[in-house]
């Protein structure tokens, strides 16, 4: 029955004509009306559909689809054959509809959305209020967006229609409702994120403590907002990301210890009477040549989603990117998940470029996505892979939508840890947007001991898996923690700018069972407290009457800098540690342009420490200290500094 199902659709897709907006207006009445009747509604409440002959046509090919279906002692019910002539007429399910109750076609033409004064609100509220008696499949029926969900009913989607989920059921369309059609213009994005982190009194609590960071996914995600005329959201902002997203030049490690932390303390650009405690933190780079064997398992996202071309087509160009870099001994092996996991291609060695050319060339978008079989699958691949000495990675590509399987970031944070402790951790790679799926990917990224990284153009591309592979895929320290200590005599309020999601209790510092960032080869990491020194003008918290008194005010350090790491495959810790004096460290051009980032950033989360400093100011600063740029990294960033400042005008 599948064959001449699908032998059918074929021959019905060639005969459809060609887009014509008033078509498609009309088609999606007539679903309309086929969606009223299946649930047993009066014909007299739906709006009169004018038949043209696509309306003609779907009745012959509904009683064709009723023959067909026979076959498969399937019940030719009203409601199924509605569903099978959308299946053959893809343009009626084209349609989304906007708040302001317009229907739109994601078609190509360059015709203006036409609005729908024949079907009214009322009617399109009615059909969605209307539950379903009997378990129908893919309606895609449009709805407004006024109209609510019933009391503990969940929203789910596989992609392409939005339904709801009844209590105690596992299966859609039970008991449920049909609640609009997914399209382009419907955003579902989410970030992980919290409020940005409150100024702290030294005396009450001098301490502060929290896991590194060389994700770079924030920037890229404020990038592309910003080229597409557009302020990005704001818990799309990590002030963290966005300031170690550059490379910097600090002093490079010596002997055998796997970083340097090079510490300043200067004037705060936006506040006179404050100074910036940055914290510079430069991994080695061994030598290249040495590097083991690597194996990846690349993941890939082909679910339905993943069409546009900006997702599967940009992560194929990608790819190829990076395997230019890889060498004979490296091996490579595909994992495809969308309807159902599965492996396109076994385990082969980098040298033969053509067969994995040809195995990516060959995938396609479709279908929803099954995260999970697609973790459990990639990992199993990677666990064959193994052998003494070579380094394997899981490297997974999605837009971030995880709508069937282990979707709860928690699930799968927890799924992640289990695997890491083998040896083999997992970096992801975003693509696109309008459903990317932020917290997952971070949960993913952190718990897996990988990189999370966003992938808007095919420059980006480049930076991520050419310019920066080693340091994304060779770590050269484990579960690196800072902790900063300032001197309540010295220092009155401080506030770490960024790392809000990276917080550690004072105690995680050095429990060494607890889990925290990596430093890949090379890497460098930023860090940066804006501090209050005592007596300033700019202290906003008013003195306690029953205070303590500072004890250390025979000392001249304003703090006391610790870092603890773990050496790869070694599971405890080692400790580095340097006092923090004032006018500590020099001004470079470096450490001004992260100023310059981490104030952009801010502005972008609201400036709420920031003052009357604008972005005027952080352009000047850019400018000023831009230097040496020869991928033009810091240029762009000065463009989109410009973009935001005209756009929150």
């Amino acid at each position: 029955m599948t064959d001449d199902l699908e032998d059918f659709k074929t021959l019905m897709n060639a005969a459809t004509p060609a887009p014509d907006a008033q078509r498609r207006v009309e088609n999606l009445q007539q679903a309309q009306k086929s969606f009223a009747h299946a649930q047993g509604l009066q014909s007299g409440a739906r709006p009169t559909v004018k038949r043209g002959p696509i309306a003609r046509l779907t009745e012959g090919a509904k009683s064709m689809l009723n023959v067909l279906t026979h076959r498969g002692a399937l019940t030719a019910t009203t409601a199924i054959a509605a569903v099978a002539l959308v299946a053959i007429l893809p343009q009626t399910r084209d349609y989304v509809l906007e708040p302001n109750s317009r229907i739109e076609s994601r078609s190509t033409t360059s015709q203006a959305p036409h609005s729908v004064t024949e079907l009214e609100a009322d009617s399109l509220e009615e059909t969605a209020a209307a539950p379903l008696e009997k378990p129908v499949v893919d309606v895609p029926v449009v709805v407004s967006r006024t109209a609510k969900r019933q009391e503990g009913f969940t929203a789910e989607s596989d992609g392409s229609v939005l339904f709801e989920i009844a209590p105690n059921t596992a299966e859609p369309f039970l008991g449920g409702r049909v609640l609009g059609a997914i399209g382009d213009n419907q955003n579902t994005e989410a970030f992980s994120n919290t409020a940005t982190n409150p100024l702290k009194v030294t005396a009450e609590d001098p301490v502060s403590t929290f896991s590194i960071d060389v994700d770079t996914s924030s920037y890229s995600i404020v990038r592309s907002s910003l080229m597409r005329g557009q302020l990005p959201p704001k818990d799309a902002v990590r002030v963290e990301e966005m300031v170690n997203y550059f490379p910097y030049s600090y002093p490079a490690p010596e002997s055998d210890v796997p970083f340097r932390p090079s510490i300043s303390v200067t004037p705060t650009p936006w506040n006179e009477g404050t100074q910036l405690v940055h914290i510079g933190i430069q991994g080695a780079l061994p030598q290249i040549e040495d590097r083991p064997p690597l194996n990846l398992v690349f993941l890939i996202d082909t679910s339905g989603s993943m069409q546009n071309t900006d997702k599967l087509p940009l992560l194929k160009q990608s790819f190829r990117l990076m395997l230019s870099e890889l060498r004979p001994e490296d091996q490579v092996s595909i994992v495809t998940y969308a309807g159902s996991a599965g492996q396109v291609l076994e385990p082969t060695a980098a040298s033969e470029r053509s067969k994995i050319l040809n195995a990516l060339d060959q995938l396609e978008a479709g279908g929803s996505t099954a995260g999970q079989a697609g973790l459990q699958q990639a990992y199993q691949v990677a666990e064959s892979m193994v052998e003494d000495g070579e380094v394997t990675r899981v490297i997974l590509t999605t837009d971030g939508d995880f709508n069937v399987g282990l979707s709860d970031p928690d699930a799968l944070k927890d799924f992640i840890a289990q695997k890491r402790d083998s040896g083999t951790f997992l970096s992801v790679l975003g693509f696109g947007r309008g459903n990317l799926d932020d917290a997952t990917m971070q949960a993913l990224a952190q718990n897996g001991n990988g990189q999370a990284a966003y992938i808007d153009t095919l420059s980006e591309a480049r930076k991520v898996l050419v310019d920066q592979l080693t340091g994304v895929l060779f770590p050269i320290a484990n579960d690196v923690k800072i902790q900063v200590e300032f001197n309540p005599a010295q220092i009155a309020e401080y506030r770490l700018i960024g790392y809000e999601t990276r917080a550690l209790k004072r105690e995680d510092f050095a429990n060494d069972k607890v889990d925290a960032g990596d430093i890949g080869a090379g890497h460098t990491v930023t860090a940066i407290y804006e501090v209050t020194p005592v007596g300033s003008d700019a202290i906003r918290n008013g003195p306690l009457r029953y205070a303590e008194q500072a004890v250390s005010e025979g000392s001249d350090e304003i703090g006391f800098f610790k870092l603890r790491y773990k050496s790869p495959g070694v599971a405890e810790s080692q400790l580095i540690q340097h006092p923090i004096l004032p006018g500590q460290g020099a001004v470079t051009e470096d450490v001004e342009f992260s100023y310059a980032i981490a104030g952009f950033g801010q502005l972008l989360r609201g400036g709420e420490y920031l003052g009357s400093w604008s972005y005027a100011e952080a352009i000047a600063l850019a400018n000023e200290a831009k230097g040496e740029d020869p991928f033009g990294y810091r240029a762009e960033a000065i463009t989109l500094m410009r973009l935001a400042q005209t756009l929150s005008q």
